[in-house]
């Protein structure tokens, strides 16, 4: 199954941002059977990332989470939110 998980940094924290991305960007290649396609959210202007957004595959809810408590961002406590929906990828798909 597929999802769109959309993150929201907390207001004030581009340090924490910062100072965990090389491990995030690890983390996200290290898991790239499930995290598919993604990037950061930016401001209007382009240039501050303000949240993420993510196309993951996983077999139900309850296993992506326990893989995305393990990225550096949650651990580090960067994000407001959090939403996971499940999503159906029709155009552009990947084959199966």
């Amino acid at each position: 199954m597929h999802f769109v998980v959309s993150c929201t940094d907390k207001p004030g924290h581009m340090a924490v941002r910062q100072a965990n991305r090389a491990a995030h960007l690890e983390f996200v290649a290290a898991n790239a059977s499930t995290i598919l396609a993604g990037g950061p959210y930016l401001s209007e202007d382009g240039s501050t990332m303000i949240g993420s957004m993510l196309i993951a595959r996983a077999p139900d809810v309850d296993s992506l989470r326990k893989v995305l408590a393990a990225d550096p961002y949650a651990r580090a406590n960067l994000f407001e939110s959090v939403t996971i929906t499940p999503w159906k990828w029709v155009i552009g798909a990947p084959s199966a």
